[in-house]
């Protein structure tokens, strides 16, 4: 996050897409991007395949949304949300195949990729688990590193990645309820969730304004993020980010992608 008493708060406000084919049917999944200035794109692990991609990119460079990688534990039974028990070099070798199977079909569409942000249980196994984030960072590096990494804000995956040579920002959720301890409340607990359009709204400009979000059962935590996620295969996206965008918008903030590519 940035700002001075000169300028607006600068925040990207990003979704996860290309996991539901369904809702790039139906046109969910424009009406999301239409809404945020990030896009993380499902890349064939969890969800997504070479069809899927395509469609996202194309949405995405019609639409000027920044463009990610989305890489996640190769379990769609799972949604690629429970720990996957692989060693680092197979964590290494499947990042770095979904990260350049999208980059192939990026380079087709004439979209740059700007941002990796992985998924699920491998997003929250690389903040809590210095050898995943590692991993996670080799695997893109095989790649390119002139390219963001995002993690959860406050994490030590961030250091990590940038020991790797990469910048890395932290993530905060708007649609996502917070433990005392930084870390997010497991999705299978009551009250994970923020289904509440206004609910989210309301924490999405705590975190960009305050830097702080108020825990599960109480007390408040500080959040120091520069990116804002909305889950895009969470019922009520669309009306979620639509209430996120308008209450940072209201608030005096602007929105503004990360990422600008360093090469």
């Amino acid at each position: 996050m940035s700002g001075t008493a000169a300028e607006p708060v600068t925040i990207d406000l990003n979704a996860d897409v290309g996991e539901l084919p369904e809702a790039l049917d139906d046109g969910r999944e424009e009406a999301l991007l239409r809404l945020v200035s990030s896009a993380n794109i499902a890349c064939g692990g969890h969800a997504g395949d070479e069809r899927t991609m395509a469609r996202v990119l194309a949405l995405a460079g019609r639409l000027g949304v920044a463009a990610g990688a989305h890489p996640g534990y190769p379990d769609r039974a799972s949604f690629g949300r429970r720990s996957a028990g692989m060693d680092p070099g197979a964590i290494e070798e499947t990042v770095f195949e979904q990260v350049g199977a999208l980059a192939a079909g990026a380079s087709r569409a004439g979209v740059e990729l700007r941002h990796v942000k992985p998924h699920g249980a491998l997003y929250n196994d690389a903040a809590g688990n210095e050898d995943v984030a590692a991993a996670v960072a080799r695997g893109v590096a095989r790649w390119r590193n002139s390219v963001v990494l995002v993690g959860l804000a406050g994490s030590h995956c961030l250091e990590v990645y940038r020991t790797h040579g990469f910048e890395a920002e932290g993530e905060a959720f708007a649609d996502r309820a917070y433990e005392a301890d930084g870390t997010l409340r497991p999705r299978a607990l009551p009250g994970a969730l923020h289904a509440d359009p206004a609910v989210a709204a309301a924490q999405a400009v705590r975190i960009a304004v305050a830097g702080w979000v108020t825990a599960f059962g109480g007390g408040d935590i500080a959040v120091a993020a520069r990116t804002i996620c909305v889950h895009g295969d969470s019922p009520g996206a669309v009306a979620v980010a639509r209430a996120v965008r308008a209450a940072l918008l209201a608030a005096g903030i602007r929105l503004a992608p990360i990422g600008a590519a360093r090469a």
